[in-house]
């Protein structure tokens, strides 16, 4: 399988832990596959990568993963390329009370944090469940393992992610598949993300975070999780330390009741 040229494909590639995480894994001589909807932004990231590394592959795919209908095209104009790592990226937050949040949005959020990383998912699952060095990467959050006030639907959308991955590498595991799936699950980072969930212009990490990290120590974290043989890779909520980890999430797969 994959004789052809292999290629890493990170959605939500045009800005913060995706951009970063792009360029991380050129400098690893990685040929890419970039998805997001903003063209100018993926453009811009292309010619970064390439004025360093000019002998590598940047395919660019425009495409808004919220739309359900986009999330199967855009693995159907995948078919003829060879994806050795598939990092589900694409996804934002929202800081609001439940009762009052805005439905539309988090209508929006849904598809795109838990619909269209479930459908990337099981599709990559399906094509590349034996492949020796395949690697499915899903991005979670702090918030996928632990409740944030008025970020309680954010949380449970992260939640989802993480348990669904973690039963993902369980399940590879029990079949004997060669594909290895993972979740990362990043703090606050500084990216856009602060001012989409808080719906602003502007968002100043300092005053909101006694501590942060940026999208390029954010995507260092995700080339060692990308290293190992572990299955999570989070940080600390106490010290703000990144750690490798088995599978958080209790698992009854080996129980007798």
């Amino acid at each position: 399988m994959c004789e052809n040229r292999k290629f890493t494909l990170i959605t939500g590639a045009s800005s913060g832990i995706g951009y970063a995480t792009a360029k991380a894994f050129a400098n690893r001589g990685k040929n890419l596959i970039i998805v997001a909807r903003r063209e100018k932004r993926l453009d811009d990231l292309k010619l970064e990568i390439l004025a360093t590394h000019p002998n590598l592959k940047i395919v660019i795919m425009v495409c808004d993963l919220s739309i359900s209908s986009n999330v199967y095209r855009l693995y159907n104009d995948l078919k003829n390329y060879c994806i050795e790592t598939f990092i589900n990226n694409a996804g934002f937050g929202n800081y609001s009370s439940i009762a009052r949040q805005d439905l539309s949005k988090i209508e929006k959020m849904l598809r795109l944090n838990i619909e269209a990383l479930t459908i990337l998912t099981s599709l990559y699952v399906r094509d590349y469940h034996d492949m020796v060095g395949a690697q499915l990467i899903n991005i979670s959050s702090r918030g996928g393992y632990i409740i944030v006030p008025n970020a309680v639907t954010y949380c449970a959308a992260k939640f989802y992610v993480s348990a669904f991955t973690e039963g993902l590498a369980h399940e590879l595991k029990a079949s004997q598949a060669q594909l290895q799936v993972k979740v990362f699950a990043p703090a606050a980072t500084q990216t856009e993300f602060g001012m989409i969930a808080n719906d602003v212009s502007e968002y100043n990490y300092d005053n909101s975070f006694g501590y942060y990290h940026t999208d390029a120590q954010v995507a260092n974290f995700l080339l060692q999780l990308y290293d190992s043989d572990q299955t999570v890779g989070t940080i600390s909520g106490e010290t703000f330390e990144f750690s490798l980890r088995s599978p958080v999430f209790e698992y009854a797969g080996d129980s007798l009741t």
